[in-house]
């Protein structure tokens, strides 16, 4: 009667069938010859099912008592498997959906970028210059962003696309260097506002690199990607992965675990490709 409720009070159970559900489509699908695409030197279908069958071994080696950490294992596979099968919430069908989605994410962005404005004046006098001159193209880059979205969706063009991947990785190398900059702030109240701020609109910026990227060729991306100087590498010790998925839930209207696990796919996929 109520089947949601009950998978979550019996993660374990439920997590069985349904990774012995996924190697069993999994397994007829291969044979009919449908793939998804490839994955590494596989296929998409291959990594599934392969994912499928290590994490049924490891619910077998489980205890049979529902211990704390038994439960919170089982409901980590529910939510890797759910993240693995469902596509990224920032992953769009096509060029007129991506820029739906980043208009609906402007909202989020222009808060995000007042919220920069405002933080100078609670930074040490020492500091707010600083963060002012790191910041200080949020305010056009975020309203170039938005207008190249509306452009674009009222005309899907390629040379709109264009603009709009030059911008995004524009955009982004902007907050990657402001995280930089406000990372040598010495002062440690003035630098945790600072990156807080910061941190917000990353994670915006972020989302809707994922969003251009997902419609893009493997030629574009690795232009975007070669426009990318200061890489993720660089400013992932800055970065707060827990509120950019706390970002994402509430944008998605969905739970955080979930929004936690596709964020670590989005940026996965953006190392990979060179950003």
């Amino acid at each position: 009667m109520h089947p949601i409720s009950n998978a979550w009070k019996h993660p374990k159970t439920s997590a069985t069938g349904l990774l012995i559900a996924v190697v069993t489509v999994s397994s007829v699908l291969l044979k009919q010859g449908i793939t998804l695409g490839a994955a590494g030197n596989g296929t998409t279908i291959s990594l599934v099912s392969a994912i499928a069958t290590a994490m049924l071994g490891l619910l077998a080696r489980d205890p049979e008592s529902q211990s704390s950490s038994a439960v919170s294992t089982a409901k980590l596979g529910v939510w890797a498997l759910i993240a693995l099968l469902l596509p990224l919430p920032f992953a769009g069908c096509s060029g007129v959906t991506v820029a739906q989605d980043i208009v609906k994410w402007t909202p989020a962005l222009q808060s995000a970028v007042a919220a920069v404005d405002s933080t100078a004046a609670l930074l040490a006098p020492q500091d707010a210059p600083i963060f002012s001159a790191a910041t200080i193209g949020f305010d056009t880059a975020s309203n170039l962003m938005a207008g190249q979205a509306k452009a674009y969706l009222a005309n899907p063009t390629a040379g709109l696309l264009a603009q709009m991947q030059t911008q995004v990785v524009t955009f982004q190398q902007q907050v990657n260097a402001a995280l930089l900059q406000a990372a040598k702030i010495v002062d440690p109240a003035s630098q945790q506002h600072a990156l807080a701020a910061i941190q917000a609109v990353a994670a915006i910026v972020g989302a809707i690199l994922a969003l251009v990227q997902s419609i893009s060729s493997k030629a574009q991306v690795a232009q975007m990607a070669a426009r990318s100087t200061i890489k993720l590498a660089a400013v992932q010790p800055y970065l707060d992965d827990y509120r950019a998925a706390g970002i994402v839930a509430v944008q998605y209207s969905e739970p955080l675990e979930l929004a936690q696990l596709q964020l670590a796919r989005a940026e996965q996929m953006q190392a990979q490709a060179g950003f």
